[in-house]
């Protein structure tokens, strides 16, 4: 039987001014036939050497939820977007996936740009949105979102924890210099190490600030000022190509030997710096994503996770890899939530949406949850370059993980703010060895 009563006649049967049909109120969700999972990453560009090591990792994973069954019995299917073309093509393209796709989520974005454009869309499109890697520390500082959720840190603690690791290791510390990309990232984030800095230990004096052009392939003029002024500390959160260029540039002329250089984007270069990174320098990953990790919480998926990597693309995953995966294995437990809490049946895409705030989901490594105002929380392992027989590129020794709670900003406050409030006695207290 089919309800298609109109308004006057629902009223002439008597069934009072307050009854619709059905078709005029909210229908249950059905049960889709397959889940579509709209995913933004760089595919070309600079931003590539993240993007495609990222897009593997997402098809790896897809391909073993199906081949266990999908989640909550659906098939999950991904359909890739390029970044690179830049933030107008990728609003556009966002829209089509909704309106034209389908999709029943979205993951965005590499780039932080891409970010702060397109996670107001959550809001019009009333679809869940999932930050799976840009790391701006503004986007849930400056705004609320219902559908939108990090399933990752964020630059304050990335930032942060690293420069606690230099003051604990280094505490002599006079003078230090940046050398950063010249765009958002690079700006934002020596914002956030400078007011750090200038609240844990007062006094150190900043010799220069370089933000060469983005895409630089020659750092010789920087180097040799570098080389000129001396420096305790080289900050520099570039990556990619051109933190590889500098890193080996700076070598070469052995400015590694007169300086400590602190790199908390560094381990998605390591494998193709090699045994060029010198030793005994302080690198970080954006989380605890490394593959040596000591003390990860469930080996026997870590190690997986890893070797099912390796086996088929023939490299050891980076941490954009691991950022992926976390946004897989969030959507995975949100919805297996949201389908038990209504025994059975589907979710619409506010109730997916509820299911995510303050979800707690597990990873190989450890746990993240999401706060209430939809970050995530991410433990950060920092340590100090090193050579074994087991991998061909450096990895961390002397590592130290600081816990989220202890190097993010609190919900409702903006990082600069929090920053200014910190003391010294964090430097002791933050973190623990691994």
């Amino acid at each position: 039987m089919t309800n298609t009563l109109s308004r006057r006649e629902v009223l002439a049967a008597g069934f009072g001014a307050v009854v619709l049909p059905s078709t005029l109120s909210a229908q249950p969700a059905q049960k889709p036939a397959e889940f579509k999972i709209g995913v933004t990453t760089f595919l070309s560009g600079p931003a590539s050497v993240f993007g495609v090591p990222s897009r593997r990792a997402c098809e790896m994973l897809i391909d073993q939820i199906n081949a266990a069954g999908g989640i909550a019995g659906v098939p999950v299917r991904a359909i890739f977007v390029d970044e690179g073309p830049g933030t107008d093509h990728l609003v556009g393209e966002i829209r089509r996936l909704v309106q034209s796709e389908g999709v029943n989520a979205i993951f965005q974005s590499i780039s932080s740009g891409s970010c702060l454009a397109c996670t107001p869309l959550s809001r019009e499109l009333s679809k869940v949105n999932l930050l799976w890697d840009c790391g701006t520390q503004r986007i849930f500082e400056e705004a609320r979102y219902e559908y939108s959720f990090r399933t990752q840190g964020y630059a304050t603690p990335e930032v942060l924890a690293p420069l606690l690791y230099l003051l604990r290791t280094k505490p002599n510390i006079r003078t230090v210099a940046v050398i950063n990309q010249d765009y958002a990232w690079g700006r934002d984030s020596w914002e956030i190490w400078k007011t750090a800095m200038d609240a844990l230990k007062p006094g150190v004096r900043v010799v220069a600030e370089m933000f060469p052009r983005f895409g630089s392939t020659d750092f010789s003029t920087e180097i040799t000022r570098l080389l000129a002024l001396r420096p305790d500390v080289v900050y520099s959160t570039s990556w990619g190509g051109e933190l590889v260029t500098f890193i080996r540039q700076a070598t070469e002329r052995r400015l590694h030997e007169r300086t400590t250089f602190v790199l908390p984007v560094a381990e998605a270069s390591l494998q193709i710096l090699g045994r060029s990174m010198p030793e005994g320098h302080i690198i970080g990953a954006r989380g605890d994503h490394w593959n040596n990790h000591p003390a990860p919480r469930d080996p026997a998926a870590f190690n997986a996770f890893v070797n099912a990597y390796r086996q088929r693309f023939n490299e050891y995953p980076i941490y954009p890899c691991h950022h992926m995966a976390q946004a897989v294995w969030a959507l995975k437990a949100a919805l297996e939530k949201a389908v038990a809490a209504k025994s059975g049946g589907w979710p619409s895409d506010a109730e997916l949406a509820a299911a995510f705030r303050g979800l707690t989901f597990p990873t190989p490594t450890s746990t993240i949850t999401l706060r209430e105002d939809g970050q995530g929380l991410e433990d950060q392992i920092v340590g100090l370059s090193s050579f074994n027989d087991r991998f061909p590129f450096a990895v961390p020794k002397d590592m130290r993980l600081y816990p989220p709670a202890q190097v993010s900003a609190p919900v409702g406050q903006k990082s600069t703010d929090w920053l200014k409030t910190l003391t010294p006695a964090l430097i002791e207290s933050a973190g623990r060895s691994i």
